[in-house]
């Protein structure tokens, strides 16, 4: 396996620790990008890679989003990211769950995990048995930070899109504003809801068409295939899914002024960013918007908080994202490269 450091994608990661258990079959690593504000938050993704280099790469990518999105909100907490490299049949075994959780343990605070792609919340109620530096697991009490992190992700992404539509639109409110959705699970479905609420016409799609047709006909929208979402003639595309879904070809068919969702990782490639921008669509960067789960799992680890707390930190989401606008504009550069130079400020890494 080629080393860490020498992959495009390292950015002077502080630790890349790579955990076996023989026992239990345990291959797990862990990106701690950045400790300058805190210790370094990110959840866990439980996956199947073609390779282990792949992993890797995927901890590194992920632990330094981890550090610009944490930053970006404001939070006392830097950066990482964990993998756990799973099967062929993608199934969680408890005792790894266990292995990985004592090796967490290990690093005494330097990396604190969360649930992420692939790990229920069983799952996470298992780790939790075994580490301190968790959070997001059930039994929050009530009324306290913690606990799903879909609806703050979905009031985060609605705040900024809102805002979005008023930079891009000129329109205080959704109110008939053409909102195109890609993916509509916990997240899309809740934003779709908020935006049908406000009187926005929706067109959603997702990859269970079943899941997109029922919803649309809850919402009175329309649904449509889930290759076909991203050209449809709307005033803002909102991915909610998976993420590289903006490249060149998808942008070239745009037909949106603003993008505004959830997904992670939405650009395909740095160039894609300058792509929208050439083009004049307005995009919100995905971890500037998409930041109200890690608000919430973050401001639970932190301790004290409730869901008020959890609320008033997500509303500073539009305007950061006015930040990064009025940067963009004024230096006329893609919205993405302003709002990584700003994180990067933040973190001490100018």
């Amino acid at each position: 396996m080629t080393a860490p450091w020498t992959l495009p994608d390292f950015d002077d990661h502080e630790g890349v620790h790579i955990f076996r258990d023989a026992a239990t079959g345990l291959t797990g690593i862990v990106g701690v990008h950045s400790t300058t504000l805190g210790p370094a938050l990110g959840g866990t993704r439980f996956w199947h890679y073609p390779t282990p280099e792949d992993a890797v790469v995927d901890a590194l990518r992920l632990s330094r989003g981890m550090s610009y999105k944490n930053a970006m909100a404001g939070l006392p907490l830097g950066g990482g990211k964990a993998v756990i490299l799973a099967g062929p049949d993608r199934r969680t075994r408890p005792e790894q769950l266990a292995a990985f959780a004592r090796a967490i343990e290990s690093l005494g605070g330097r990396y604190v995990t969360a649930q992420d792609v692939g790990l229920t919340q069983d799952d996470m109620a298992t780790l939790a048995e075994h580490t301190r530096f968790i959070c997001g697991q059930p039994g929050a009490e009530k009324g306290m930070a913690g606990g799903d992190s879909g609806p703050p992700t979905a009031l985060g992404v609605y705040l900024g899109l809102r805002a979005a539509i008023a930079r891009a639109l000129g329109k205080d409110d959704p109110r008939g504003v053409h909102v195109a959705i890609q993916g509509v699970g916990s997240v899309g479905g809740n934003l779709a809801r908020r935006l049908a609420a406000d009187g926005a016409r929706l067109t959603l799609a997702d990859v269970y068409p079943d899941r997109a047709q029922s919803l649309a006909a809850e919402l009175g929208a329309e649904a449509v295939p889930a290759e076909a979402i991203l050209a449809v003639d709307a005033d803002v595309v909102s991915p909610c899914a998976l993420g590289a879904v903006l490249n060149e070809g998808s942008i070239a068919a745009m037909k949106a002024r603003v993008v505004a969702g959830a997904a992670n990782n939405q650009l395909a490639t740095a160039e894609d960013a300058a792509r929208l921008h050439a083009r004049g669509i307005l995009y919100a960067p995905d971890y500037v918007i998409n930041a109200g789960g890690v608000i919430n799992v973050g401001l639970q680890y932190l301790g004290g908080n409730t869901m008020a707390d959890v609320e008033a930190r997500i509303a500073q989401i539009p305007a950061r994202l006015e930040q990064v606008w009025a940067e963009s504009a004024v230096e006329d550069r893609p919205a993405a490269e302003v709002a990584d130079d700003i994180a990067r400020r933040l973190i001490g890494r100018a």
